[in-house]
């Protein structure tokens, strides 16, 4: 029983530093980079739909992405949704097949404004790793009585171990992304 409740806050706490991280690559660096692409809704045939799913996006040049639609038709949707994604400030071109993609350069001031968006994310995944701790905690709770307070002890240490080694991912990917962010 208190294996169970170990293991499955395990897979949601990792779930969660997953989830954490595919949102920091979600935030523009210097890099052009494809997962910046990837989850842009685009209106096709009246249905939002995620830009993975319409195109491929691909990484020409270091500040140049090439997305090639699957179905040319969805060619103008999908440069409209990404002219107005407002944080990430581009301006595709249509050549008839293709969207090229450049990325300006960052100044100072938005590099700043991301480092502050990448940390309230990772604050976010922090809540969610500890939030899990306190539902485990309370499942233990609830089996007292069942079980003894020596094993339901060690589960509690046991969970507070998996919170944080999830918590100190989280801040390692942190750091990882600020320093991507602060590079020039």
């Amino acid at each position: 029983m208190i294996k169970d409740i170990i293991d499955e806050t395990h897979q949601r706490m990792a779930k969660a530093v997953e989830v954490a991280r595919d949102e920091f690559a979600q935030v523009r660096t210097g890099r052009a980079n494809p997962a910046l692409f990837q989850n842009i809704p685009v209106e096709y045939y009246g249905t939002p739909t995620p830009l993975n799913q319409l195109a491929s996006v691909q990484n020409i040049e270091a500040r140049t992405l090439l997305i090639s639609p699957y179905d040319k038709s969805a060619l103008h949707e999908i440069e409209k949704a990404i002219r107005d994604q407002p944080n990430l400030g581009v301006n595709p071109t249509n050549d008839g097949d293709v969207i090229r993609v450049t990325l300006p350069e960052l100044t100072e001031e938005r590099r700043h404004e991301y480092v502050r968006l990448v940390r309230q994310k990772a604050e976010e995944a922090r809540v969610v790793v500890r939030s899990l701790r306190r539902k485990a905690n309370d499942d233990f709770d609830a089996l007292k009585g069942e079980i003894g307070d020596d094993e339901i002890a060690r589960g509690e240490k046991e969970i507070d171990a998996l919170t944080k080694e999830h918590v100190e991912q989280i801040d390692a990917s942190l750091k990882r992304k600020e320093s991507e962010l602060l590079e020039v």
